[in-house]
C-alpha cells in the first residue's frame, strides 16, 4: 500500500505529490514564461486538485514565482504548506551565484516573507551550501530565524550524504532535502537512504527529467506505462511514489493540461513486479556540464 500523504517535521501533513513553480518562469528561471493569469490559473487548479505542498524559490524570476504564489493562493488554506528557498542570487538568464552569509540569508528570508505575504514560512530551504561560509554559520542563521518564528522548518538543497549527516549534528530543525532524483538519475540514492534513516522528506527536483532514454529503458518504461494505461511521465512519477515513502515529488508545469496529467499519476498503482523492473533500469550517466 502506497501512502498518499507524508507528515513534514512531524506536524505538517501534505499530499506526497506536490507542485513546483519553476516552470512558471522563463528560460533560465528569468522573467515570466507566459501570461500572468495563466500562471495564477495553474496554481489555483493545483490546489483545487488537492495539492497541499507548493515548492518555490526566491530566485525563480527572481521573486516572480513567490509573487505568483501569493497572488493565486493568499490567504492560504490551513492545510496548504508553502516551501521556498534562499541562498542563491540570480542575476540573469541561467546566471547566479551562491550567497550564504548569515546577514544575506536573513535578508533573503525576510524578502520572501514579504512576497509570500506571510508571517512564517512553513519550510525554508537553503538552496545551496556556500563553501565560503562555515556550515554552522549558515544553519545557525536559519535556526535564529526559526527561533524568531519566521521559519517553521528547515530544509537543504543539493547536498551530499556526508554534508547532510554533518548538518544533522548541527541542528535538529532539518526536516527535508531537495536533490535531483528521478527514474534514470539516482546519483543521490545515498542521500535518500540518510533521509529514510532520519525520518526526513526527500523532494526530488527534475522528477521527470529522464534524459535521453536508452533503447532498453524506453522499451521497459513503455511496457509498464502500457499496462497502466498511462504516459511515460505519469509512470515515472508513480515509480517515485512507490520507490520510497520519503519521496515527495513536486513536478512543475505552466500548462493546465500537463498539470492534470501529472496529478493523475497519484492514482496509479504499480505491482511489485513493475516496481522491480523499473528499479532495475540502469541510471543514465549524469552530465555535470
Amino acid at each position: 500500500m502506497v501512502s498518499e500523504t507524508y507528515t513534514l517535521g512531524g506536524d505538517l501533513p501534505v499530499r506526497r505529490l506536490g507542485y513546483g513553480t519553476a516552470q512558471l518562469t522563463g528560460p533560465g528561471y528569468w522573467g515570466p514564461r507566459g501570461e500572468r493569469a495563466d500562471a495564477v490559473a495553474v496554481l489555483r487548479r493545483a490546489v483545487e486538485r488537492g495539492v497541499t505542498l507548493i515548492d518555490t524559490a526566491d530566485n525563480y524570476g527572481p521573486g516572480l514565482a513567490e509573487e505568483l504564489v501569493a497572488e493565486a493562493l493568499h490567504p492560504y488554506r490551513d492545510e496548504l504548506v508553502i516551501a521556498t528557498k534562499g541562498g542563491v542570487v540570480r542575476t540573469g538568464d541561467s546566471t547566479w551565484h551562491i550567497e550564504g552569509r548569515p546577514e544575506r540569508l536573513r535578508a533573503m528570508c525576510e524578502a520572501s516573507l514579504r512576497r509570500l505575504r506571510t508571517d512564517r514560512i512553513d519550510l525554508y530551504q537553503l538552496h545551496r551550501l556556500d563553501p565560503r561560509v562555515p556550515m554552522a554559520e549558515q544553519l545557525g542563521a536559519l535556526d535564529e530565524l526559526r527561533a524568531e518564528g519566521k521559519i517553521r522548518h528547515i530544509g537543504l538543497d543539493s547536498v551530499t550524504a556526508e554534508q547532510l549527516t554533518r548538518a544533522l549534528t548541527l541542528t535538529p530543525s532539518i526536516v527535508s532535502v531537495q536533490n535531483r532524483f528521478n527514474l534514470l538519475d539516482r546519483e543521490s540514492a545515498a542521500v535518500l537512504k540518510v533521509c529514510e534513516a532520519h525520518g526526513l522528506a526527500f523532494l526530488p527536483w527534475f522528477p521527470l527529467a529522464n534524459g535521453a532514454l536508452t533503447v532498453d529503458a524506453a522499451a521497459t518504461l513503455d511496457t509498464v506505462a502500457g499496462r497502466l494505461g498511462a504516459s511515460r511521465g505519469q509512470t515515472a512519477l508513480a515509480w517515485l511514489l512507490h520507490h520510497s515513502p520519503a519521496l515527495l515529488p513536486t513536478p512543475g508545469t505552466g500548462s493546465l493540461a500537463h498539470l492534470e496529467e501529472n496529478l493523475d499519476a497519484a492514482a496509479l498503482r504499480l505491482d511489485a513486479s513493475e516496481v522491480s523492473v523499473l528499479d532495475a533500469l540502469t541510471p543514465n550517466p549524469v552530465n555535470h556540464g
